[in-house]
């Protein structure tokens, strides 16, 4: 019974093959006899239909015989040339699209063991999948947004604001006393920056940075347009001609912070601690100054009365 199983499964299969093969027999012969229809008989028809009846010698009549048959090939060759261009060009698609999904599914795998690795608890591995992420994101324009989304909740639940975790300096702890944040916290960092990088050519308009503790953080030349930052600790970070450009900045802490050449232009800065912040060059958006009313008018030239010409005077008058 064990060994009769399998051959009563695999004889419909064997059946069925054998049919197709059959099948494909019987059509190749009739294509065959149609072909040899075609080139024996029908050049003959063709040259007897043009004369009409009228007499010929044997040997013109055989030439042109000759030049349909000749014509005929030309035509089957030409119909094979582009019977082949089109199975050549159908095969290419279908190994273009399964190399599509070839590469789909190994970016997906990628994507899956890096968003695995952001879960362990060695900081290398960490380190490591967040670089990953960030490499699928510059090669994968359809993946970038997951990714960007990934990265932001990553910094959200890592470094809360006020500190939670026992390794995380308080939030009363000076900021002279506090570590850079890629020395205190090298993933939080990792992933800022890939943020800051990304934000460049996003598609989404609203990314939630909101309530994190960013102290000391290196954000020179990142790009944060339209990010949250309400209520975010960024006292003594670096935003040296950072972008953050329609950014809310809401409540947020800039104690301290290096703002030299930055863009806010248009960014919410409601309530926002700007205290000893250095805003050398800072690009705030705002009109050119223009001088009081009373200084243009203090320096407006008097109205003097015009002068009176004295006439001429002729010698002898």
């Amino acid at each position: 019974m064990e060994m009769g199983e399998p051959d009563r499964r695999r004889r419909p299969w064997h059946d069925g093959l054998v049919r197709r093969r059959a099948a494909a027999g019987l059509l190749a012969g009739a294509g065959l006899v149609i072909l040899g229809m075609v080139f024996v008989l029908l050049p003959g028809a063709v040259v007897d239909h043009d004369l009409a009846g009228a007499s010929v010698a044997a040997q013109d009549r055989l030439r042109a015989v000759n030049d349909v048959r000749t014509t005929l090939l030309q035509v089957v060759g030409g119909l094979v040339v582009l019977f082949g261009a089109y199975a050549t060009w159908r095969q290419l698609r279908v190994s273009q699209d399964g190399l599509r999904a070839t590469q789909e599914g190994y970016v997906t795998d990628r994507f899956s063991r890096a968003v695995d690795q952001l879960g362990s608890d060695k900081l290398d591995v960490r380190i490591g999948g967040l670089h990953a992420l960030w490499r699928i994101a510059e090669q994968s324009a359809r993946d970038r947004e997951a990714i960007i989304s990934i990265q932001a909740a990553y910094l959200r639940t890592h470094l809360p604001w006020p500190p939670a975790g026992p390794v995380s300096p308080a939030a009363d702890v000076p900021i002279n006393d506090i570590a850079p944040l890629e020395t205190r916290a090298a993933d939080a960092q990792v992933a800022l920056t890939a943020l800051g990088v990304l934000c460049q050519h996003r598609e989404q308009s609203w990314v939630n940075l909101s309530i994190t503790d960013l102290r000391r953080a290196d954000c020179d030349g990142l790009w944060f347009p339209e990010v949250n930052f309400d209520r975010a600790c960024m006292e003594a970070a670096g935003l040296y001609h950072a972008n953050l450009t329609q950014a809310s900045l809401v409540s947020v802490n800039l104690r301290h912070a290096d703002l030299t050449t930055a863009i806010l232009r248009r960014a919410r800065c409601v309530l926002g601690d700007l205290r000893a912040a250095k805003l050398v060059e800072t690009d705030f958006g705002l009109p050119p100054r223009r001088p009081p009313y009373g200084r243009l008018a203090r320096h407006r030239p008097e109205h003097r009365q015009p002068c009176r010409s004295t006439p001429d005077r002729r010698p002898g008058q």
